[in-house]
C-alpha cells in the first residue's frame, strides 16, 4: 500500500499536466473553428485515400530561402537592383503545395461543420489544431517561395524612397490573399494571378496616398524636427549686440561727436522710436540739416569708433551689423 502511494503521489503531477494541455488544445481548437473556416475545393479531396494520395505519394516541393529577401528589398528603386536568388517552383510542384494546402483547410472545415457550434473534444481539438497547424505551416511556405512576386512588381512603381515600405506592406497582403483564393484545379501559374491581385493593391495604395496628400500637402521634412535654436540663438545674440551698441552710444563710449551722435541715433532709432524700418540716409539728412552723402560720411566715422569700443570691450568686431 505504501509503494502504490507512492506511485499515485508520482504520477499525480503527470495527469494534472495532460489535463491541463488538453484544456489549452480544447480552447485553442475552439478559438480556431469559431470563425469560418474557407478552403478551395477539388474533386480528389471527396475520394477515398484522399490524405494518403495528397500528402505521402505526393513529389516533395523545396523548400524556399529568404536570406535574399532583405537585400533586394532595400535595393528597390536603384538603378542596379539585386538579382532573384530564391526558389522557382514548377507548375506540378505549385500543384502539389496548393492541393496540400487546401485539403488542410477543407479536413479543417470538416471538423467545424461536424461540431455545428458546440465545443471539440480533446481528440478533435487535436485532429482541429494538427490541420490547422498544417495549413499555417504550408501557407507561409507558399508566400515566402513567391515574395519575390511583390518586390518584381514595386519595380514597375516609381516612387519615392520612403514611400517603398508601405507599397511592400501592401503587396505582402495582397500576396497572402492570393494564397488563399487561387485555385491550382484551373490549370493557371500562381503567378499570373498573384501580380494582378498586387498591381491591383499598389493602384489602390497610390490613390490612397494621392488623397493623403492632396488634404496634408505639407511634405515631412526630418530638418523641422530640430527646432529653431539657431534661429532663436542669433536673435538673442542681435539683441544683445543692439543693446551694447546702445549703450556705447549713451554713455559716449566712442568719444562720438555730437553730430555723429545725432545721425547714429536717428539713423538706427536708438531714441525710443516707434519700432519699424529705421530711416533711410536721406531722411536722417533732412532732420540733420545735412545731405545724404554727408550724412553717409558721418555714419561710417560713427561706426568705426564704435567698433573700435566694441573690440576694446569683447576683443570682437562681429556684434555690429551696418544698415546700408
Amino acid at each position: 500500500m505504501p509503494a502504490m502511494k507512492v506511485l499515485s503521489k508520482t504520477l499525480a503531477p503527470a495527469r494534472r499536466a495532460l489535463g491541463r494541455t488538453s484544456r489549452r488544445d480544447i480552447d485553442e481548437a475552439t478559438r480556431i473553428l469559431a470563425d469560418e473556416v474557407d478552403f478551395m475545393d477539388h474533386p480528389d479531396f471527396h475520394k477515398a485515400g484522399a490524405e494518403r494520395r495528397i500528402f505521402e505519394q505526393a513529389p516533395a516541393v523545396p523548400k524556399p530561402t529568404v536570406t535574399w529577401y532583405r537585400p533586394m528589398m532595400d535595393e528597390i528603386g536603384t538603378a542596379q537592383p539585386r538579382r532573384y536568388e530564391g526558389v522557382l517552383l514548377t507548375a506540378a510542384q505549385e500543384r502539389v503545395i496548393f492541393m496540400q494546402y487546401n485539403f488542410a483547410r477543407y479536413r479543417l472545415h470538416r471538423i467545424q461543420r461536424s461540431l455545428r457550434g458546440k465545443s471539440p473534444d480533446a481528440a478533435t481539438a487535436r485532429d482541429a489544431l494538427r490541420w490547422h497547424r498544417t495549413a499555417a505551416q504550408l501557407r507561409d511556405q507558399i508566400a515566402e517561395t513567391n515574395l519575390a512576386l511583390v518586390l518584381a512588381m514595386a519595380k514597375r512603381v516609381r516612387l519615392p524612397e520612403g514611400d517603398y515600405p508601405d507599397l511592400i506592406g501592401e503587396g505582402n497582403m495582397a500576396l497572402m490573399r492570393s494564397v488563399d483564393k487561387f485555385d491550382c484545379g484551373r490549370g493557371f501559374k500562381f503567378s499570373t494571378y498573384a501580380c494582378r491581385a498586387i498591381l491591383k493593391a499598389f493602384s489602390r495604395h497610390g490613390l490612397k496616398l494621392a488623397k493623403h496628400r492632396q488634404r496634408f500637402p505639407v511634405e515631412f521634412d526630418p530638418a523641422l524636427e530640430d527646432g529653431d535654436k539657431a534661429a532663436v540663438a542669433r536673435v538673442d545674440q542681435e539683441r544683445r549686440d543692439a543693446a551694447e551698441v546702445r549703450t556705447i552710444v549713451e554713455t559716449n563710449r566712442a568719444d562720438l561727436s555730437e553730430v555723429e551722435r545725432a545721425v547714429v541715433m536717428h539713423r538706427f532709432a536708438l531714441e525710443g522710436t516707434e519700432p519699424g524700418r529705421p530711416p533711410t540716409l536721406a531722411q536722417v539728412g533732412r532732420l540733420v540739416g545735412l545731405t545724404k552723402e554727408r550724412v553717409r560720411q558721418i555714419q561710417h566715422s560713427a561706426l568705426a569708433k564704435i567698433r573700435r569700443a566694441l573690440e576694446g570691450d569683447a576683443g570682437d568686431d562681429s556684434g555690429l551689423m551696418t544698415v546700408n
